[in-house]
């Protein structure tokens, strides 16, 4: 009876634990959707309200108004997804390369890129702004996602080599012997055995360019390059914030990273669930 009652009260304090944590992560999403459904009136008022007394839709309408907000989003799709895609590709080419292949200075070269990780952001800024102003990409679309790209592309590199690493080399030779080549056998049997590594890359290649701030707005000036993080500061303004139109924007903001963390979790599951025995 002793055992039941202490299984009990530890299957109690953990689903209390669980649930604390559920409520401690997910008020603060709460209280932005239930903040941008309310009046501009309400939104500021105090003591402040958590459920919204009259619902409107009007701070997404004008958003939605507002004509700079799509081309911001836009440009952030773009810089996000390429930067994603780039580092994910490039990222397993170089994996499967220092996978496969030894060669002078590899584990040299391998511990710079995981060397290159521990230099925080800001301190690179400066050293980018000047090499893209000399190369004349400087306030473009290109030079941002360059940008990004070196500063995932490490990770993307150091991440796939390990899921590289464990594939058997024997399954690329069997795949060479039945006539497929270097090229075939990495993109046709390598590469669908390290989808975990490829979805984990893009998620977080993506979620780092997406959320950037610093970047865009210090290798960025023209107003129609802007990112959804900086068309999303423009509403707090010198004397007025629009919290309102600001927990709107930042909803539809994050609306991407739920898609692809969805659209994805069914490759991530099919590449933990990949076999790669031939019956």
């Amino acid at each position: 009876m002793s055992k039941r009652n202490t299984s009990d009260l530890t299957r109690l304090l953990i689903y209390g634990a669980l649930i604390f944590i559920c409520v401690y992560n997910l008020a603060p999403f709460l209280w932005m959707i239930f903040s941008s459904l309310k009046t501009e009136a309400e939104v500021k008022s105090y003591p402040a309200t958590f459920l919204p007394h009259v619902v409107t839709l009007e701070p997404y309408a004008n958003i939605l108004v507002w004509g700079g907000f799509i081309t911001y989003f836009m440009n952030s799709a773009i810089i996000s997804f390429s930067t994603a895609f780039i580092s994910s590709f490039v990222g397993a080419l170089a994996g499967y390369g220092f996978s496969r292949y030894t060669f002078k200075g590899r584990t040299s070269l391998m511990t710079v890129f995981l060397a290159s990780q521990l230099l925080p952001g800001v301190l690179l800024v400066g050293p980018y702004f000047r090499m893209l102003t000399l190369i004349k990409l400087y306030d473009t679309r290109i030079g941002l996602i360059v940008a990004q790209t070196t500063i995932t592309l490490p990770f993307s590199v150091w991440m796939l080599k390990s899921f590289i690493d464990t594939v058997p080399v024997e399954i690329d030779q069997a795949a060479m012997v039945d006539g497929a080549s270097r090229w075939q056998a990495f993109f046709k049997v390598v590469l669908p055995l390290i989808a975990p590594g490829i979805v984990a890359t893009t998620i977080f290649a993506f979620l780092l360019a997406w959320g950037d701030l610093l970047w865009a707005l210090c290798l960025l000036s023209s107003p129609s390059l802007k990112t959804v993080t900086l068309g999303i500061t423009e509403l707090v303004g010198q004397f007025r914030i629009r919290w309102a139109e600001l927990m709107g924007a930042s909803i539809i903001a994050s609306l991407p990273c739920v898609i692809l963390y969805l659209f994805l979790q069914s490759a991530l599951t099919r590449g933990f669930t990949a076999g790669a025995v031939k019956q």
